[in-house]
């Protein structure tokens, strides 16, 4: 049976557009029979992934998602000496391991996420190629995804089409944050003034726009599955537990870039619930299917939460064997016992 640890967040934000839909205005959700202000998955997960904090406590674990690894293959061969047409055909062999390619073009038609390993594997088969004059074999095209410890792939998986073979299983799950409370997308109505106009013969503004915007107390659910990571990092389990602890500061931490020049809306998480054990993981977002309206809105939404932890346990027995949070609105437990608990 995996190991699981979830994590339960609320994080409160003033008003903002943290993450938008195809006209520019903050995302929602229906849930309840009420519009909730949303932040989807993907948007959480790209900004940890780009993080300081992922990049200073996985230094040399991250990989990049591309299409155009391609023309960094014909470029690092050009520089090794081949000549055009090889270095061509060969980076088009080299990036179509990692996705199809595009028609006349070093492009591939998906985004394609490489491990640094496989990286280093692609340039230096380049400079092999170049060396030797001639194009890549099977098998050495196939020893490129031989290996991997990219610790985002690990984490959010990797599925290439073309070889399935080399697919792999996400093990971090990461739900959609929703607000705890229902909400209204506001307009900011707002214009720009010329400096160099002096209103003498137009007085007008050099620019009108619009920018919806809303406040919101979120709640995140994520949930790892440490076994499944462990595998992934192909039993490295120290790698595991400092992915672990980055996930869970990045969680905590980092904030969506949606329009962050023009709110500031940069947060903390007040309240974190975490739990490990080998049960079922389970969302506790049912806590909030009635919004929550009290004018104490973050106690009423902690509350709720632990409330819901207590009614799960008492109906399906115990669904975590240990537990640990910190409180940041009583100023209650650590954050650094917190990433202490996570990895043990």
């Amino acid at each position: 049976m995996s190991q699981f640890i979830q994590l339960h967040i609320l994080t409160s934000y003033a008003p903002s557009n943290l993450n938008r839909d195809d006209l520019g205005r903050p995302k929602t959700a229906r849930m309840g029979g009420f519009d909730r202000l949303r932040v989807s998955s993907q948007s959480l997960k790209r900004n940890w992934r780009i993080s300081e904090v992922f990049e200073e406590s996985l230094a040399g674990h991250i990989g990049i998602r591309t299409k155009r690894f391609g023309q960094t293959v014909f470029n690092a061969m050009i520089k090794a000496g081949a000549k055009e047409k090889l270095a061509q055909k060969s980076a088009e062999a080299i990036a179509n391991v990692f996705g199809k390619g595009k028609k006349d073009s070093l492009d591939i038609e998906q985004l394609a996420h490489l491990s640094p390993e496989e990286q280093d594997a692609a340039l230096a088969l380049a400079v092999l190629l170049a060396a030797e004059e001639r194009e890549p074999t099977k098998e050495e095209l196939d020893l490129l995804k031989a290996d991997q410890t990219a610790v985002d792939i690990a984490l959010f998986g990797r599925m290439l089409a073309s070889s399935p073979r080399f697919n792999v299983e996400a093990a971090c799950q990461v739900a959609h944050a929703l607000s705890v409370h229902s909400v209204v997308v506001e307009d900011d109505y707002f214009t720009a003034v010329d400096d160099l106009n002096d209103g003498k013969e137009d007085a007008g503004s050099a620019h009108i726009g619009e920018s919806g915007f809303a406040a919101a107390l979120f709640y995140s659910n994520i949930c790892i599955n440490k076994t499944q990571l462990i595998e992934n990092l192909n039993g490295d389990e120290a790698l595991a537990n400092k992915a672990i602890q980055a996930l869970t500061e990045a969680a905590v931490k980092v904030s969506p870039k949606g329009k962050q020049n023009s709110f500031a809306s940069r947060a903390y998480a007040s309240f974190v619930l975490a739990e490990k054990g080998e049960q079922q993981p389970r969302s506790l977002s049912v806590a909030f299917l009635k919004p929550i309206q009290d004018e104490d809105q973050l106690q009423c939404a902690i509350a709720a939460l632990t409330k819901q932890v207590e009614s799960f346990d008492k109906v399906y027995g115990p669904c975590a064997d240990t537990r640990y949070a910190i409180n940041a609105v009583a100023g209650e437990g650590s954050f650094a016992e917190l990433s202490d608990f996570v990895a043990q």
